[in-house]
């Protein structure tokens, strides 16, 4: 959903969000006398500051200060938001126990929900798999056939995650299973 052309969107709006408040920040007071006929008046309307608090605010020895703090603080906490949306479009590799072994994540998503679907009383899952901070946490989402209990589909889910577990043993595997129920179809008499 996130796409490369929708963050360079939202990092340019930024910037370009940015260099303008910095430049009104720091302009001119004598600015507004020069803006176009179109432009409206130089705080004429309803304004946040009058021109006369501004330029007490700008001969105070904390306002440069403070204004370049807060817009090197949101260009920082910006940057860093747009870091972590680039970062978070990729699939980390999962180092298995042996020598020089990786396996990617997805595959191994693929492969623990094609294992938990087989198991008897399971219509269809669902399973994701998160790597960070040493550990691996593989959530399943299981959709129980009509007429199955949880008692019965609970064993072979822990067998799953046990093997899960022995694969990517130098790594804790932490599961967490959701269990749905597909309703009974009751046939319509019209």
């Amino acid at each position: 959903m996130r796409t490369a052309l929708n963050r360079c969107v939202l990092a340019v709006t930024g910037l370009a969000l940015l260099a303008a408040g910095a430049w009104l920040a720091s302009a001119d007071p004598a600015l507004g006398t020069r803006m176009p006929a179109w432009w409206p008046g130089p705080f004429d309307d309803v304004t946040f500051l009058s021109p006369a608090r501004l330029l007490d605010a700008r001969a105070q020895g904390w306002w440069t200060p403070t204004v370049m703090a807060a817009s090197v603080a949101a260009t920082a906490l910006g940057a860093l938001w747009c870091a972590r949306q680039f970062h978070g479009g990729g699939r980390p590799l999962i180092t298995l126990p042996a020598p020089g072994s990786t396996v990617r994540a997805r595959a191994l998503e693929e492969a623990v929900a094609r294992d938990a679907a087989a198991l008897d009383g399971v219509a269809r899952c669902r399973a994701r798999v998160l790597t960070g901070r040493g550990r691996i946490t593989v959530r399943l989402h299981l959709w129980l056939q009509p007429d199955t209990t949880p008692d019965a589909v609970l064993p072979g889910v822990t067998r799953l995650l046990g093997r899960a577990e022995t694969a990517a043993a130098p790594c804790p595997v932490d599961g967490r299973v959701r269990l749905s129920a597909r309703p009974h179809q009751v046939p319509h008499v019209r």
